[in-house]
């Protein structure tokens, strides 16, 4: 319906904030559901890149309940059963996925693109699932405290939407974070940015550290997606030593990229810097509105747990919310609290590992660099770590699973308790 001001209104069950991984999958289960859903993505598609790579074991596993695992890795992908790690003191396992239960003893490394691609058409096979992209959320509809829907400018013109739920899934800098309490913010790194072709015939370890320095390099097929870490907030320092000292730098890691690097990182503009974030909100929700993702707890891009802790996320608020919503009532206040009493925890370890466990890997301009960090001494030190540290950031501290859809609508699952923060 279009109002005399010209804006186009609707009502929906639920409207999904955010075309990402949590809001995607969040769209697609509650879809699945038999709950009609509204995704709203600010973007006109999804290529983009610099974004997270990383397709753990638990993100396959949901895909393998939904039925879509075959099909998801036909998509062109990478798959490492281990993590390498070549550090000053000689090469480590990080992580050993080999040994894990399930059909998925690996992560699969997949340009994000082609996830969230896949994550909307398998959203569009159920009526109830819509997904609009260049829909940008400018403000969020309440009424007294409750939440009741988004104001939402698209090329066609301003449009209103009313629902029932509104899903934050619109990572660390939601909207809806203006509502809901954020705790301080700290992260131990910032991360450059940028991609290089790959030299013909070699494989690049996947992790490299040394005194002074932290890289990650994912393996593209033809090229390199590199992300190198500098102290939080040393990008500026970086920029006046000249871009010549920095592609210095990284010949002295990987002198086989010299001339690549040369060739192709020419300007400034080539390299993408990343303000690394470690947060939280201290509560997920208020009458109407849950976020979920990066828009309730921003990751660093430390072990790549970010897309799958947003996919479990999404899991567990459909799983917990659409037996409430597939009857069209509105999920009460509980319902809501549930969500994060159930995926608080994960995410808190999560955090304290990557502020705490892994923080003298990356450089910091506060104290001078090691070769021999708190992690690469204990993976020395315990052969078996590196398969815990698989389970941990492969499946999760508290793993969600996909259920049947017959056995989500109408069933009203028990709520967990909840402690506040």
């Amino acid at each position: 319906m279009t109002t005399e001001s010209g804006v186009t209104t609707e009502s929906v069950r639920v409207c999904v904030v955010g075309g990402g991984p949590a809001g995607l999958m969040a769209g697609l289960l509650l879809a699945r559901s038999g709950v009609e859903v509204l995704v709203l993505e600010k973007h006109p598609d999804f290529l983009r890149d610099f974004r997270g790579d990383t397709v753990h074991p638990s993100t396959l596993r949901a895909m393998d309940e939904l039925g879509l695992a075959t099909e998801f890795l036909a998509l062109p992908h990478v798959e490492l059963p281990q993590l390498p790690m070549a550090t000053a003191s000689g090469p480590v396992i990080f992580a050993d996925f080999r040994t894990l239960p399930g059909g998925f003893p690996f992560v699969a490394f997949m340009p994000q693109w082609d996830v969230l691609n896949f994550l909307a058409d398998a959203g569009r096979r159920y009526p109830g699932f819509r997904l609009i992209q260049q829909a940008e959320v400018t403000e969020l509809i309440h009424e007294g405290d409750m939440v009741v829907g988004a104001r939402v400018h698209t090329p066609g013109g301003s449009l209103e939407v009313r629902a029932d739920l509104v899903i934050a899934a619109d990572g660390r800098n939601s909207i809806a974070r203006g509502l809901l309490d954020v705790a301080a913010s700290a992260a131990p790194m910032d991360v450059l940015w940028f991609r290089v072709s790959k030299p013909e015939g070699e494989r690049l370890p996947t992790v490299r550290s040394g005194t002074g320095f932290f890289i990650v390099c994912i393996d593209r097929g033809d090229y390199l997606q590199v992300a190198y870490m500098i102290p939080k907030g040393g990008f500026a320092t970086v920029k006046a030593a000249g871009l010549t000292e920095f592609r210095a730098e990284l010949a002295t890691i990987y002198p086989s990229l010299t001339t690549h690097l040369a060739a192709e990182i020419r300007t400034w503009d080539d390299v993408k810097p990343l303000d690394v974030r470690v947060d939280r909100l201290r509560r997920w929700f208020r009458p109407g509105l849950l976020a979920i993702g990066d828009a309730a707890h921003a990751m660093s891009p430390a072990g790549g747990v970010g897309i799958n802790l947003a996919v479990q996320d999404a899991i567990a608020a459909a799983r917990l919310l659409a037996p409430t919503l597939s009857t069209g009532a509105s999920p009460s206040l509980a319902q809501l609290r549930a969500v994060q009493s159930r995926r608080e925890f994960p995410m808190r370890v999560v955090q304290f590992a990557q502020l705490r466990l892994l923080s003298d890997l990356y450089p910091n301009a506060g104290r001078p660099g090691t070769d021999k960090p708190l992690l690469v001494r204990l993976l020395r030190r315990f052969p078996r770590l590196p398969r815990l540290v698989a389970r941990v950031i492969g499946l999760g501290i508290r793993p969600e699973q996909v259920p049947p859809a017959a056995a989500i609508a109408g069933t009203v699952t028990a709520l967990p308790k909840f402690r506040e923060n």
